[in-house]
């Protein structure tokens, strides 16, 4: 049911902002290169809204394989966006780490893998269930 997770706690210890470029990147046909930058990018910047609620965490598994999640992927993981149904969360159940989608059904909230070989599994009134928080980014080496 679960994947292995690492927690980290995010340390951004220094900044670095790069280039960013004007021009956006085609997925066609190539167009002429712009030298034009426009301003620097700081990644801190760019995916971590509420810096003092967020927390890495690295993924394990293929249960979330279809939502883009694969082995080794570090998810940004942010503890003050309210976790709604459709979100994919990191949830304590039972004590064990798991990411999935959030999902209500019929007054039942379940937590569904994004992977048919997996099922989904139902969160009972009687579980020890925890949302540590929603996860902003996924973050994978191709």
């Amino acid at each position: 049911m679960s994947a292995h997770l690492q927690i980290k706690p995010l340390v951004a210890r220094t900044e670095l902002p790069l280039p960013l470029y004007l021009a956006p990147v085609s997925a066609g046909f190539p167009s002429p290169a712009e030298d034009y930058l426009d301003r620097a990018l700081d990644l801190n910047e760019l995916l971590i809204s509420n810096p003092a609620a967020t927390f890495y965490v690295r993924a394990s598994g293929d249960s979330m394989r279809d939502a883009g999640i694969q082995t080794g992927d570090i998810l940004i993981v942010d503890r003050a966006i309210e976790p709604r149904p459709g979100k994919i969360v990191i949830a304590a159940v039972d004590g064990e780490l798991t990411v999935k989608r959030l999902r209500l059904k019929d007054g039942r909230l379940y937590l569904a893998p994004e992977n048919p070989a997996y099922p989904c599994l139902e969160v009972s009134p009687e579980a020890s269930f925890e949302i540590w928080g929603v996860v902003t980014c996924v973050i994978h080496r191709t």
